[in-house]
């Protein structure tokens, strides 16, 4: 069966990307054999509807689930009606999460996490830069923008939600620092 992942890499030890419509990567499972491919997201920049563009692709490469951090009602709904599986609320390595759902410890959800544009950097977003420009800024951003924070599309979230939403983005934002610390390690080797 094939699983996607949202993914801030090409491989099976990549980090799970926190958003789905948004996310850097792709990797396509086979859950029989851990076989994979990926694919680079088309959708990071679009200016709205990235999530629905974003699940049917995921549809259209036959994927019968999908596990994420977060996702969006019209990416939500445009999974369940191509019949994909949706778990949201991870994190972690890729590998590690097809892992467990080929354990059945993942629960599938049919409802939202975030409201609408959660992932476009809007508001407070919290970028980390990945440039290649050496130095002339030609990065790109991976914003986890808050311009909606408060509210999704069901209308305003409880104080449990707004809660879980944080305690799930410091964690994120915990991941990112590793990551830049790893990668600033690795640049200092390299001198």
């Amino acid at each position: 069966m094939k699983v996607a992942v949202s993914a801030t890499g090409t491989q099976l030890d990549s980090e799970i990307d926190p958003r789905f419509g948004r996310c850097a990567y792709f990797l396509i499972v086979e859950t029989d054999d851990m076989g994979f491919e990926a694919f680079s997201n088309e959708n990071v920049s679009l200016g709205g509807g990235a999530g629905i563009q974003s699940a049917q692709f995921i549809a259209s490469k036959g994927a019968k689930a999908v596990i994420t951090g977060n996702c969006g009602p019209n990416a939500v709904r445009t999974l369940s009606a191509a019949g994909v599986e949706l778990i949201t609320g991870q994190s972690g390595s890729v590998k590690e999460a097809v892992n467990r759902y080929k354990r059945g410890e993942l629960k599938p959800s049919d409802k939202p996490n975030v409201s609408d544009h959660f992932g476009m950097g809007g508001g407070r977003g919290m970028g980390m830069g990945r440039g290649m420009g050496g130095g002339r800024g030609m990065g790109m951003g991976r914003g986890m923008g808050m311009s909606d924070f408060g509210r999704n599309a069901a209308g305003p979230v409880s104080e449990e939600e707004e809660l879980d939403s944080l305690k799930e983005q410091a964690l994120d934002l915990k991941r990112q620092m590793e990551e830049i610390q790893a990668r600033i390690k690795n640049l200092e080797k390299k001198d």
